[in-house]
Protein backbone atom coordinates (compact mmCIF):
# COMPACT_ATOMS: atom_id res chain seq x y z
CA UNK A 1 0.00 0.00 0.00
CA UNK A 2 2.82 2.42 0.88
CA UNK A 3 4.45 1.74 -2.49
CA UNK A 4 1.23 2.77 -4.27
CA UNK A 5 1.05 6.05 -2.35
CA UNK A 6 4.76 6.78 -2.98
CA UNK A 7 4.31 6.16 -6.73
CA UNK A 8 1.32 8.52 -6.95
CA UNK A 9 3.07 11.21 -4.91
CA UNK A 10 6.17 11.01 -7.12
CA UNK A 11 4.01 11.37 -10.24
CA UNK A 12 2.24 14.33 -8.65
CA UNK A 13 5.46 16.27 -8.08
CA UNK A 14 6.95 15.25 -11.43
CA UNK A 15 3.88 16.43 -13.39
CA UNK A 16 4.77 19.56 -15.35
CA UNK A 17 1.31 20.62 -16.44
CA UNK A 18 -1.24 21.98 -14.01
CA UNK A 19 -3.98 19.74 -15.42
CA UNK A 20 -1.77 16.68 -14.89
CA UNK A 21 -1.20 17.62 -11.26
CA UNK A 22 -4.93 18.05 -10.70
CA UNK A 23 -5.64 14.66 -12.30
CA UNK A 24 -3.02 12.85 -10.21
CA UNK A 25 -4.14 14.64 -7.04
CA UNK A 26 -7.73 13.55 -7.70
CA UNK A 27 -6.52 9.97 -8.20
CA UNK A 28 -4.69 10.13 -4.86
CA UNK A 29 -7.86 11.30 -3.10
CA UNK A 30 -9.89 8.49 -4.67
CA UNK A 31 -7.31 5.86 -3.67
CA UNK A 32 -7.21 7.23 -0.13
CA UNK A 33 -10.98 7.12 -0.03
CA UNK A 34 -10.99 3.48 -1.16
CA UNK A 35 -8.47 2.57 1.52
CA UNK A 36 -10.01 4.79 4.23
CA UNK A 37 -12.60 2.17 5.14
CA UNK A 38 -9.82 -0.45 5.21
CA UNK A 39 -7.72 1.73 7.50
CA UNK A 40 -10.58 2.38 9.92
CA UNK A 41 -11.18 -1.33 10.58
CA UNK A 42 -9.41 -2.58 13.70
CA UNK A 43 -7.46 -5.59 12.37
CA UNK A 44 -6.72 -6.91 15.87
CA UNK A 45 -10.45 -6.93 16.61
CA UNK A 46 -11.09 -8.79 13.36
CA UNK A 47 -8.55 -11.46 14.34
CA UNK A 48 -9.90 -11.81 17.87
CA UNK A 49 -13.55 -12.17 16.88
CA UNK A 50 -15.63 -12.86 13.79
CA UNK A 51 -15.93 -9.96 11.37
CA UNK A 52 -19.41 -8.44 11.18
CA UNK A 53 -19.73 -6.63 7.81
CA UNK A 54 -23.19 -5.27 8.59
CA UNK A 55 -22.00 -3.58 11.77
CA UNK A 56 -18.95 -2.15 9.98
CA UNK A 57 -21.01 -0.75 7.09
CA UNK A 58 -23.72 0.74 9.29
CA UNK A 59 -21.07 2.33 11.49
CA UNK A 60 -19.52 4.13 8.52
CA UNK A 61 -22.72 5.36 6.82
CA UNK A 62 -24.64 6.38 9.95
CA UNK A 63 -24.51 9.70 11.77
CA UNK A 64 -22.42 10.23 14.92
CA UNK A 65 -21.84 12.78 17.68
CA UNK A 66 -18.15 13.11 16.83
CA UNK A 67 -16.52 13.55 13.43
CA UNK A 68 -14.25 10.51 13.14
CA UNK A 69 -11.51 10.65 10.47
CA UNK A 70 -9.19 7.69 11.08
CA UNK A 71 -7.87 5.37 13.78
CA UNK A 72 -9.61 3.37 16.50
CA UNK A 73 -10.26 3.92 20.19
CA UNK A 74 -7.92 6.25 22.05
CA UNK A 75 -5.61 6.43 19.01
CA UNK A 76 -8.30 7.73 16.66
CA UNK A 77 -8.42 11.25 15.29
CA UNK A 78 -11.93 12.55 15.98
CA UNK A 79 -13.21 16.11 15.90
CA UNK A 80 -15.40 16.60 19.01
CA UNK A 81 -18.80 18.18 18.41
CA UNK A 82 -21.28 19.81 20.84
CA UNK A 83 -23.77 17.45 22.48
CA UNK A 84 -26.94 19.38 23.31
CA UNK A 85 -29.71 17.56 25.20
CA UNK A 86 -33.06 18.56 26.66
CA UNK A 87 -34.04 16.56 29.75
CA UNK A 88 -36.46 16.90 32.65
CA UNK A 89 -33.90 19.15 34.34
CA UNK A 90 -33.59 21.48 31.36
CA UNK A 91 -30.92 22.06 28.75
CA UNK A 92 -27.63 20.19 29.11
CA UNK A 93 -24.55 20.47 26.96
CA UNK A 94 -21.01 19.10 26.74
CA UNK A 95 -18.53 18.03 24.06
CA UNK A 96 -18.70 14.57 22.50
CA UNK A 97 -15.08 13.96 23.56
CA UNK A 98 -16.39 13.48 27.12
CA UNK A 99 -17.45 9.98 26.06
CA UNK A 100 -13.80 9.18 25.22
CA UNK A 101 -14.73 7.39 21.97
CA UNK A 102 -17.02 5.02 23.86
CA UNK A 103 -20.05 3.86 21.86
CA UNK A 104 -20.99 0.80 23.92
CA UNK A 105 -22.56 2.66 26.83
CA UNK A 106 -19.70 1.79 29.18
CA UNK A 107 -18.47 5.31 29.93
CA UNK A 108 -20.75 7.58 31.98
CA UNK A 109 -20.70 11.37 31.58
CA UNK A 110 -21.95 13.44 34.52
CA UNK A 111 -23.58 16.75 33.59
CA UNK A 112 -26.22 18.91 35.27
CA UNK A 113 -26.68 16.31 38.00
CA UNK A 114 -27.46 13.51 35.53
CA UNK A 115 -25.57 10.56 34.08
CA UNK A 116 -25.42 10.09 30.29
CA UNK A 117 -24.18 7.18 28.20
CA UNK A 118 -23.60 6.83 24.47
CA UNK A 119 -24.83 3.49 23.13
CA UNK A 120 -24.23 3.15 19.37
CA UNK A 121 -24.61 6.92 18.90
CA UNK A 122 -27.87 7.01 20.83
CA UNK A 123 -27.55 8.98 24.05
CA UNK A 124 -29.44 7.84 27.15
CA UNK A 125 -29.92 9.54 30.50
CA UNK A 126 -29.70 7.01 33.32
CA UNK A 127 -32.29 6.91 36.07
CA UNK A 128 -31.18 8.42 39.36
CA UNK A 129 -28.77 6.12 41.18
CA UNK A 130 -27.99 4.01 38.11
CA UNK A 131 -24.40 3.68 36.92
CA UNK A 132 -24.68 1.34 33.90
CA UNK A 133 -27.11 0.89 31.03
CA UNK A 134 -29.27 -2.24 31.02
CA UNK A 135 -31.47 -3.61 28.22
CA UNK A 136 -34.33 -6.06 28.04
CA UNK A 137 -33.12 -9.15 26.15
CA UNK A 138 -36.38 -9.64 24.24
CA UNK A 139 -37.49 -6.09 23.37
CA UNK A 140 -33.99 -4.52 23.51
CA UNK A 141 -35.54 -1.53 25.32
CA UNK A 142 -33.55 0.33 27.97
CA UNK A 143 -34.67 -0.75 31.46
CA UNK A 144 -33.04 1.95 33.54
CA UNK A 145 -32.68 4.93 31.19
CA UNK A 146 -34.60 7.27 28.89
CA UNK A 147 -33.78 9.02 25.63
CA UNK A 148 -33.51 12.81 26.05
CA UNK A 149 -34.50 15.21 23.27
CA UNK A 150 -31.28 15.32 21.25
CA UNK A 151 -30.51 18.56 19.36
CA UNK A 152 -26.77 17.97 19.13
CA UNK A 153 -24.49 19.17 16.35
CA UNK A 154 -23.76 15.76 14.82
CA UNK A 155 -21.34 14.90 12.02
CA UNK A 156 -24.05 15.35 9.37
CA UNK A 157 -25.08 18.71 10.80
CA UNK A 158 -21.47 19.90 10.85
CA UNK A 159 -20.99 18.72 7.26
CA UNK A 160 -24.13 20.58 6.18
CA UNK A 161 -22.79 23.75 7.78
CA UNK A 162 -19.54 23.29 5.86
CA UNK A 163 -21.51 22.84 2.62
CA UNK A 164 -23.52 26.00 3.30
CA UNK A 165 -20.34 27.92 4.12
CA UNK A 166 -18.77 26.80 0.83
CA UNK A 167 -21.88 27.91 -1.05
CA UNK A 168 -21.71 31.34 0.61
CA UNK A 169 -18.04 31.74 -0.28
CA UNK A 170 -18.50 30.61 -3.88
CA UNK A 171 -21.57 32.64 -4.72
CA UNK A 172 -20.62 35.78 -2.82
CA UNK A 173 -17.38 35.75 -4.79
CA UNK A 174 -19.33 35.31 -8.05
CA UNK A 175 -21.73 38.14 -7.13
CA UNK A 176 -18.83 40.49 -6.33
CA UNK A 177 -17.32 39.75 -9.73
CA UNK A 178 -20.50 40.85 -11.52
CA UNK A 179 -20.66 44.02 -9.42
CA UNK A 180 -17.17 44.99 -10.53
CA UNK A 181 -17.31 43.81 -14.13
CA UNK A 182 -19.82 42.60 -16.70
CA UNK A 183 -17.22 40.42 -18.37
CA UNK A 184 -17.48 36.64 -18.16
CA UNK A 185 -15.73 35.24 -15.06
CA UNK A 186 -12.66 33.05 -15.35
CA UNK A 187 -11.51 29.86 -13.69
CA UNK A 188 -13.85 28.14 -11.24
CA UNK A 189 -16.25 31.08 -11.28
CA UNK A 190 -16.84 30.37 -14.95
CA UNK A 191 -17.83 26.80 -14.04
CA UNK A 192 -20.27 28.16 -11.46
CA UNK A 193 -21.80 30.50 -14.02
CA UNK A 194 -22.19 27.60 -16.47
CA UNK A 195 -23.99 25.52 -13.85
CA UNK A 196 -26.28 28.40 -12.90
CA UNK A 197 -27.21 28.91 -16.55
CA UNK A 198 -27.71 25.14 -16.89
CA UNK A 199 -30.19 25.09 -13.99
CA UNK A 200 -31.98 28.13 -15.41
CA UNK A 201 -32.21 27.13 -19.08
CA UNK A 202 -32.35 23.33 -18.87
CA UNK A 203 -34.32 22.78 -15.65
CA UNK A 204 -36.31 25.80 -14.42
CA UNK A 205 -37.46 27.43 -17.66
CA UNK A 206 -38.66 24.26 -19.49
CA UNK A 207 -40.37 22.69 -16.45
CA UNK A 208 -41.98 25.75 -14.81
CA UNK A 209 -42.56 28.05 -17.74
CA UNK A 210 -41.27 31.37 -19.01
CA UNK A 211 -43.53 33.51 -16.84
CA UNK A 212 -42.89 32.05 -13.39
CA UNK A 213 -39.56 30.20 -13.43
CA UNK A 214 -37.52 33.07 -11.95
CA UNK A 215 -39.62 33.00 -8.79
CA UNK A 216 -38.32 29.51 -7.97
CA UNK A 217 -34.73 29.91 -9.14
CA UNK A 218 -33.32 30.63 -5.63
CA UNK A 219 -34.79 27.38 -4.31
CA UNK A 220 -33.71 25.29 -7.29
CA UNK A 221 -30.16 26.67 -7.25
CA UNK A 222 -29.87 26.14 -3.49
CA UNK A 223 -31.10 22.54 -3.70
CA UNK A 224 -28.91 21.70 -6.70
CA UNK A 225 -25.64 23.05 -5.27
CA UNK A 226 -26.34 21.84 -1.73
CA UNK A 227 -26.90 18.25 -2.90
CA UNK A 228 -24.01 18.34 -5.37
CA UNK A 229 -21.48 19.77 -2.90
CA UNK A 230 -22.64 17.44 -0.10
CA UNK A 231 -22.35 14.44 -2.42
CA UNK A 232 -18.82 15.42 -3.46
CA UNK A 233 -17.77 15.99 0.14
CA UNK A 234 -19.17 12.56 1.02
CA UNK A 235 -16.58 10.96 -1.27
CA UNK A 236 -13.65 12.31 0.74
CA UNK A 237 -11.98 10.10 3.38
CA UNK A 238 -13.67 10.50 6.77
CA UNK A 239 -16.48 12.62 5.32
CA UNK A 240 -20.12 12.55 6.40
CA UNK A 241 -22.87 10.73 4.52
CA UNK A 242 -25.22 13.74 4.39
CA UNK A 243 -27.61 12.93 1.54
CA UNK A 244 -27.47 9.27 2.53
CA UNK A 245 -29.35 10.22 5.70
CA UNK A 246 -33.12 9.78 5.29
CA UNK A 247 -33.96 12.62 7.70
CA UNK A 248 -32.08 15.10 5.50
CA UNK A 249 -33.71 13.91 2.27
CA UNK A 250 -37.10 14.07 4.02
CA UNK A 251 -36.44 17.72 4.86
CA UNK A 252 -35.51 18.46 1.23
CA UNK A 253 -38.65 16.69 0.01
CA UNK A 254 -40.82 18.62 2.48
CA UNK A 255 -39.47 21.91 1.10
CA UNK A 256 -40.61 20.86 -2.37
CA UNK A 257 -43.99 19.76 -0.99
CA UNK A 258 -44.44 23.10 0.79
CA UNK A 259 -43.78 25.02 -2.43
CA UNK A 260 -46.32 22.83 -4.27
CA UNK A 261 -49.00 23.35 -1.62
CA UNK A 262 -48.44 27.09 -1.25
CA UNK A 263 -48.09 27.94 -4.95
CA UNK A 264 -50.66 25.54 -6.40
CA UNK A 265 -53.20 27.61 -8.37
CA UNK A 266 -56.93 27.16 -8.77
CA UNK A 267 -56.58 25.01 -11.88
CA UNK A 268 -54.14 22.67 -10.10
CA UNK A 269 -56.42 22.04 -7.15
CA UNK A 270 -59.42 21.65 -9.45
CA UNK A 271 -57.58 18.89 -11.32
CA UNK A 272 -56.76 17.27 -7.98
CA UNK A 273 -60.20 17.30 -6.35
CA UNK A 274 -62.74 17.61 -9.19
CA UNK A 275 -61.03 17.27 -12.56
CA UNK A 276 -62.93 18.62 -15.59
CA UNK A 277 -63.92 16.48 -18.54
CA UNK A 278 -64.29 13.30 -16.45
CA UNK A 279 -67.56 11.45 -15.74
CA UNK A 280 -68.94 12.47 -12.36
CA UNK A 281 -69.03 8.96 -10.87
CA UNK A 282 -65.28 8.54 -11.63
CA UNK A 283 -64.20 11.86 -10.09
CA UNK A 284 -64.24 10.73 -6.40
CA UNK A 285 -62.04 7.75 -7.23
CA UNK A 286 -59.56 9.82 -9.21
CA UNK A 287 -59.59 12.51 -6.49
CA UNK A 288 -58.24 9.96 -3.97
CA UNK A 289 -55.52 8.95 -6.41
CA UNK A 290 -54.57 12.58 -7.12
CA UNK A 291 -54.45 13.51 -3.43
CA UNK A 292 -52.17 10.57 -2.74
CA UNK A 293 -50.06 11.63 -5.72
CA UNK A 294 -49.48 15.07 -4.20
CA UNK A 295 -47.67 13.44 -1.25
CA UNK A 296 -46.14 10.50 -3.13
CA UNK A 297 -44.17 12.83 -5.44
CA UNK A 298 -41.93 14.34 -2.70
CA UNK A 299 -41.68 10.90 -1.05
CA UNK A 300 -40.27 9.54 -4.32
CA UNK A 301 -37.79 12.44 -4.35
CA UNK A 302 -36.48 11.75 -0.84
CA UNK A 303 -36.27 7.95 -1.27
CA UNK A 304 -34.53 8.16 -4.65
CA UNK A 305 -31.79 10.47 -3.34
CA UNK A 306 -31.33 8.54 -0.10
CA UNK A 307 -31.26 5.12 -1.77
CA UNK A 308 -28.83 5.99 -4.58
CA UNK A 309 -26.28 7.74 -2.36
CA UNK A 310 -26.46 5.11 0.38
CA UNK A 311 -26.15 2.27 -2.14
CA UNK A 312 -22.87 3.67 -3.48
CA UNK A 313 -21.31 3.81 -0.02
CA UNK A 314 -22.55 0.32 0.87
CA UNK A 315 -21.11 -1.18 -2.34
CA UNK A 316 -17.68 0.36 -1.70
CA UNK A 317 -17.61 -0.78 1.92
CA UNK A 318 -18.84 -4.25 0.95
CA UNK A 319 -16.03 -4.65 -1.59
CA UNK A 320 -13.45 -3.68 1.02
CA UNK A 321 -15.13 -5.94 3.57
CA UNK A 322 -14.65 -8.96 1.27
CA UNK A 323 -10.99 -8.99 2.32
CA UNK A 324 -12.02 -9.79 5.90
CA UNK A 325 -15.02 -11.96 5.06
CA UNK A 326 -12.91 -14.32 2.91
CA UNK A 327 -9.90 -13.84 5.23
CA UNK A 328 -7.36 -13.53 2.44
CA UNK A 329 -5.31 -10.58 1.24
CA UNK A 330 -5.45 -11.86 -2.33
CA UNK A 331 -9.02 -10.59 -2.65
CA UNK A 332 -7.65 -7.03 -2.34
CA UNK A 333 -6.31 -7.24 -5.91
CA UNK A 334 -9.93 -7.55 -7.08
CA UNK A 335 -12.00 -5.72 -4.45
CA UNK A 336 -9.84 -2.58 -4.19
CA UNK A 337 -9.79 -1.82 -7.97
CA UNK A 338 -13.55 -2.39 -8.09
CA UNK A 339 -14.02 -0.11 -5.07
CA UNK A 340 -11.91 2.53 -6.80
CA UNK A 341 -14.02 2.17 -9.96
CA UNK A 342 -17.26 2.63 -7.97
CA UNK A 343 -15.74 5.67 -6.25
CA UNK A 344 -14.97 7.25 -9.64
CA UNK A 345 -18.51 6.39 -10.76
CA UNK A 346 -19.84 8.12 -7.66
CA UNK A 347 -18.43 11.40 -9.02
CA UNK A 348 -20.98 11.12 -11.83
CA UNK A 349 -23.72 9.98 -9.46
CA UNK A 350 -23.06 13.00 -7.21
CA UNK A 351 -23.94 15.36 -10.06
CA UNK A 352 -26.67 13.16 -11.51
CA UNK A 353 -28.62 12.91 -8.25
CA UNK A 354 -28.44 16.68 -7.73
CA UNK A 355 -29.73 17.15 -11.28
CA UNK A 356 -32.56 14.61 -10.91
CA UNK A 357 -33.79 15.99 -7.58
CA UNK A 358 -33.74 19.56 -8.91
CA UNK A 359 -35.35 18.65 -12.23
CA UNK A 360 -38.19 16.66 -10.64
CA UNK A 361 -38.77 19.39 -8.05
CA UNK A 362 -39.07 21.91 -10.88
CA UNK A 363 -41.42 19.55 -12.74
CA UNK A 364 -43.73 19.12 -9.74
CA UNK A 365 -43.74 22.86 -9.04
CA UNK A 366 -44.43 23.55 -12.71
CA UNK A 367 -47.46 21.23 -12.60
CA UNK A 368 -48.80 23.20 -9.62
CA UNK A 369 -48.40 26.66 -11.17
CA UNK A 370 -49.31 25.79 -14.75
CA UNK A 371 -52.30 27.63 -16.20
CA UNK A 372 -54.60 25.23 -18.02
CA UNK A 373 -56.72 26.16 -20.99
CA UNK A 374 -60.27 24.88 -20.71
CA UNK A 375 -62.35 24.40 -23.85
Amino acid sequence: MHEIFELILSQLFMATHKSSKITVALLLILVLNSFSSFAQIDTEEVIDQSFNPTEMIMHHISDSHGWHFFGEGEDSFTLPLPVILWTDKGLTGFMSSEFHHDVEGEYVVESNGQNFVNYHEKIYVLNEGEEALEFDEETHAALNANRPFDISVTKNVASMLVSVLLMFVLFIGLARHYKKSKAAPKGFKNILETLVIFVRDEIARPQIGEKKFMKFMPFLLTVFFFIWISNLMGLLPGAANVTGNISITIALGLFTLALILVNGNKDYWQHVFWMPGIPTFVKPILAVVEILGVFIKPIALMIRLFANITAGHIIILSLIGLIFILETAGVAFISVPFALFITVLELLVAFLQAFIFTMLSALFIGMAVQEHEHH
